[in-house]
């Protein structure tokens, strides 16, 4: 008797693990159909503006400063996103000699020339963590003494042009909607909210979420051995563009970093010091650019679809160069803090295009503002001076 019940529970369950397997692959082919159907070509060289992008920024702009007031480092407001910063290094950008003539455009013009820069390395999230913590991480450089009028007329960033890019190469939200409904939930701390905001299944992002997964990664060895991407594309003269920051070795001499304590809270600044400081080692990078080839699903508008290397592979248009430097002292750590970064601060012939760019410049500008502004040393308080009547009695006492 008790030989027949598992006789009967073995193949009760084994019809049930077929069945699940059988459902699951169905679920995969059925997916992989519809994504293959929904990210197909061609696909529009323009920009599509939503008409309630302009009310969905204000709102934003609204969470964000919210945000930085929760986040907040005593009476110090940091920034929104990448509060922590592992340095900020001088770097050189030259464009190379060889440059194609279709990609000779604003600063990759000359070939040959040197643009001095700063560059920023930092964990991606709002609030100063474990590097060991699984985040984000990016990079922004600002090239200096850059001629020629720019997107944002402040005269405070009229020389510079900055690229500013984060280590994954794809970004968790498609498009302004989804972002204000993903950044409202994490900034009331509903992060399951974030990308299931309601029962409906139409409105659940499982997609998404495999992204901001992906996207939170362990940490590298070091700030300068990853790569990092611009996510949204851009204007490179006439051409739509997308472009990364990747580690060349090769372009730098020999050296291995010793192995670094990653339980430290800040062993990524640790390992950029021992790098350029202690050993005295140069960093070296290459920029690169990918066209898109709109025939095929490479969107303006859904920075969350992964443009394809295969149809179109990056093409390297110069190279980067951070030469041994010291550059972990209090006077520049708080420079570094106060450096403002922003992908319109460009010239037109690099202007940022697509939904999330263009909330970037209402976002990163506000941001910037409210932060400067509440950053903003008191004035200093001085004692009341005694007038002539007091100081008369203070005399004859």
């Amino acid at each position: 008797m008790l030989k027949r019940f598992w006789l009967w529970l073995g193949r009760l369950l084994g019809k049930l693990l077929f069945t699940v397997a059988l459902v699951g692959l169905i679920g995969w082919g059925v997916g992989e159909a519809y994504y293959a159907w929904k990210f197909s070509g061609p696909v529009s060289t323009q920009e599509q503006i939503a008409p309630d992008e302009a009310a969905l920024t204000r709102l934003i702009i609204e969470d964000a400063v919210r945000i930085v007031e929760q986040h907040r480092d005593n009476t110090r407001v940091l920034r929104d996103a990448h509060a922590k910063a592992h340095g900020c290094v001088k770097a050189e950008v030259q464009v190379l000699d060889t440059l194609d003539a279709s990609l000779r455009h604003g600063v990759f013009s000359e070939p040959g020339h040197t643009w001095q820069a700063w560059m920023r390395l930092s964990n991606g999230n709002a609030y100063p963590q474990f590097d060991r913590a699984r985040d984000a991480r990016g990079m922004a450089i600002k090239l200096l003494d850059v001629p020629g009028e720019k997107l944002m007329k402040s005269p405070a960033h009229a020389g510079e042009q900055d690229f500013v890019m984060f280590n994954h190469p794809a970004f968790f939200v498609r498009d302004v909607a989804e972002y204000r409904s993903n950044f409202a939930a994490q900034a009331d701390g509903k992060k399951v909210q974030a990308f299931f905001p309601s029962w409906d299944p139409r409105t659940w992002e499982p997609r998404h979420l495999v992204i901001a997964l992906k996207t939170l990664a362990p940490a590298p060895e070091s700030p300068v051995a990853t790569t990092y991407n611009s996510i949204a594309p851009f204007k490179l003269g006439e051409l739509n563009i997308k472009y990364r920051v990747i580690p060349a070795p090769q372009n730098c001499p020999p050296y291995e970093l010793p192995e670094q304590n990653n339980a430290l809270p800040n062993f990524l600044r640790n390992a950029l010091y021992q790098q350029l400081s202690l050993d005295r080692a140069p960093a070296c990078f290459e920029l690169q650019v990918q066209k898109q080839n709109a025939q095929y699903y490479m969107p303006i508008e859904d920075p969350s679809v992964e443009w394809s290397e295969k149809i179109s592979p990056f093409e390297s248009v110069a190279r980067i160069t951070v030469q041994p430097q010291d550059f972990d002292s209090r006077e520049q750590n708080l420079f570094c803090d106060n450096l403002s970064f922003n992908p319109w601060h460009a010239l037109p012939e690099h202007r940022p295009i697509g939904g999330i760019n263009r909330l970037r410049k209402s976002v990163y500008e506000a941001v910037s503002a409210y932060r400067h502004q509440r950053n903003a040393p008191a004035p200093a308080v001085t004692a009341p001076q005694p007038s002539e009547e007091e100081t008369e009695l203070e005399l004859s006492q």
